[in-house]
């Protein structure tokens, strides 16, 4: 439409000109300046005339292309109306993930915060993991936490509670230990171990602050003896015993291997429509 426009517009300047030559009288100098530019004209209107008839070309070329792939489709069994809707809904599927990874990406960035109390904050096996040491934790084959595993766990839980956000979100407190057999002790075996020191965290952080006001029908926190406060509803504990390690193998493990895999982790849980991978937002 633009190219016709064009030529139209040409076809006018020269007849514009024609008019003029005719209608007043110029020296032959002024008559030869008019002639080049009805010359110019007359070159540029043919471009424009066969760029136009090269464009309508292409142009039932392309629809026959359309026409002969809605054919194929046809045959195919596909219907373009049903091919369009399905990319309607894989692309506000897309969008939907990427807004999933985006919150994702958020959530890292406000447990990235706990860095700085020295723990670290990895996405494994698809979850949001935050890593607390064992030996940070527990002392050897014990399960009642200790001083400074006390410590650790209410900044943690700082974070956490007072975080809009976070503080709504599931966890699941995950125990693990080393490949080195337990037996002959209180929790018989590596899963009972792992079990109750995952318990031992799970209880010191939904237990009432100190500072915390009793609710209607409950007893305050005994003085020194609070938690982390946060919401019981949003949390759960479990026991892997050694069959989870950070590193080396169930059945291999150096003392630096053992050391790494004796470990506490706090895991974030997905909700169901969160099932993506996780290792974009590494």
């Amino acid at each position: 439409m633009a190219r016709e426009s064009f030529r139209w517009s040409m076809l006018a300047t020269m007849a514009a000109l024609l008019l003029t030559l005719v209608g007043c009288g110029h020296t032959d100098e002024e008559m030869a300046g008019k002639q080049r530019e009805i010359d110019k004209l007359s070159a540029d209107l043919k471009t424009a005339q066969s760029q136009l008839a090269e464009d309508q070309a292409k142009y039932g070329k392309a629809q026959g292309e359309i026409e002969d792939l809605r054919g194929q489709l046809k045959q195919a069994g596909i219907d373009s109306d049903k091919l369009r809707q399905a990319v309607s809904e894989y692309k506000q599927r897309s969008e939907q993930l990427a807004a999933i990874e985006q919150r994702f990406r958020d959530l890292k960035n406000r447990l990235d915060k706990l860095t700085q109390v020295g723990l670290k904050v990895v996405v494994r096996n698809n979850r949001m993991v935050i890593q607390l040491p064992g030996d940070v934790l527990f002392d050897s084959g014990k399960d009642e936490l200790k001083a400074g595993g006390k410590d650790v766990l209410a900044q943690v839980a700082q974070v956490i509670g007072s975080d809009a956000t976070l503080s709504q979100r599931i966890f699941q407190v995950a125990g693990h230990t080393d490949n080195e057999p337990y037996g002959g002790g209180p929790f018989k075996d590596n899963w009972g171990l792992s079990l109750n020191r995952a318990r031992s965290t799970l209880l010191y952080l939904v237990t009432p602050r100190a500072d915390a006001p009793a609710k209607p029908g409950a007893k305050a926190a005994p003085a020194g003896k609070g938690g982390g406060g946060l919401n019981p509803k949003n949390w759960s504990a479990a026991g892997y015993g050694e069959t989870d390690p950070l590193a080396g193998t169930v059945e291999n493990q150096s003392k630096d291997d053992r050391n790494k895999n004796r470990r506490v982790e706090l895991v974030l849980q997905p909700n169901v429509e969160e099932m993506l991978n996780l290792n974009n937002i590494k």
